[in-house]
């Protein structure tokens, strides 16, 4: 009441839009691997998935044959889909985006239910993503990867230190251990040339009493 009344030119002007509006859902079909984690958790059922196998061939000599899932069919009810999400949030492989597209009434029902050739037209509208706030807290991934990687580098920080402390006396003792190792081998001839050393009387074992007579 107390702000002037404003006629918005719709359509002929398009509204301005929040960078998160929540429009049509955009598919990528290449990033999709029929797992379906979306069909499962959509709690209004909406999603229509239909997929085969297919077997590839060895890649090497006595390798194994591996099977893969093709997509046949990925079909969005919208007149039943309430825009919560969930499907996008679960999707691991980044195949289903948001797009700020509303302009997509029909006349039929029927043809609220866009199948993938027309999900995947709807790619062209995605908006890029948005900048990371320089003030927010990194995900929790990024400050784990960040802090298991501090570690590796202060561990080999200290492998460093302690291989170039123990180099100089390494490189000490090296002279020392050839001059000992020289002493040995000289006076090796000299103790073979000297013969055995001859027992002591300690060393003489006692002799054996006989038989008492």
């Amino acid at each position: 009441m107390t702000r002037r009344t404003i006629t918005r030119q719709y359509p002929e002007v398009q509204p301005d839009l929040p960078p998160r509006s929540r429009g049509v859902i955009a598919l990528l079909e290449e990033n999709c691997t029929v797992c379906m984690l979306c069909a499962r958790e959509c709690p209004d059922w909406c999603i229509y998935i239909d997929s085969h196998k297919e077997t590839l061939a060895a890649e090497t000599t006595g390798g194994r044959a591996r099977t893969r899932n093709v997509l046949d069919r990925f079909a969005i009810d919208f007149a039943l889909c309430m825009y919560c999400g969930i499907c996008i949030e679960v999707c691991p492989f980044d195949a289903l985006f948001w797009t700020p597209e509303f302009e997509y009434a029909e006349y039929d029902i029927n043809e609220l239910t866009h199948e993938k050739d027309r999900l995947r037209e709807w790619m062209w509208t995605v908006p890029p993503p948005q900048a990371n706030d320089a003030l927010a807290e990194p995900p929790k991934e990024v400050a784990t990867a960040e802090k298991a990687a501090a570690r590796a580098a202060g561990s080999a920080a200290r492998a460093g230190s302690a291989a170039r402390a123990t180099g100089p006396a390494a490189r000490t003792a090296g002279p020392a251990a050839r001059t000992a190792t020289s002493d040995a081998d000289a006076a090796g001839p000299a103790a073979r040339a000297d013969g055995p050393t001859p027992r002591t009387a300690r060393e003489t074992p006692p002799e054996q009493g006989g038989p008492s007579s």
